[in-house]
């Protein structure tokens, strides 16, 4: 996708992220080293944490807003893979539910 920055702004929006990254885990470990324990409140905060990067990366995979990349086998996938992960809470059955499903629809289509 072509833009109208030139490489300095470009550059410079790359070191204001990765110096502001860098600040957030800096502060955490800064935080929580002065802290004797870690409050309730960001502990339950942090637990969801997990589950949101999983489905950032995850999701975008095999859900999608364009017509003609919509991967039904992936998504059919998905679905039984998040429904097993909900019901038992396990990553390992999760995993294989998914894979075992996905690799299924397409050997047998």
């Amino acid at each position: 996708m072509a833009t109208n920055y030139g490489p300095v702004e470009i550059a410079g929006v790359i070191a204001v992220i990765g110096v502001l990254t860098y600040a957030c885990r800096l502060s955490f470990i800064a935080l929580f080293g002065r802290l004797d324990e870690i409050p309730p409140v960001v502990k339950r905060v942090l637990r969801f944490v997990p589950a949101a990067v999983l489905a950032a990366l995850v999701l975008p995979s095999f859900v999608t807003l364009d017509a003609s990349s919509f991967a039904p086998d992936k998504f059919i996938a998905g679905a039984l893979a998040a429904g097993v992960a909900w019901r038992t809470e396990d990553v390992f059955a999760t995993m294989v539910t998914g894979m075992g499903v996905l690799w299924a629809i397409r050997f047998l289509l």
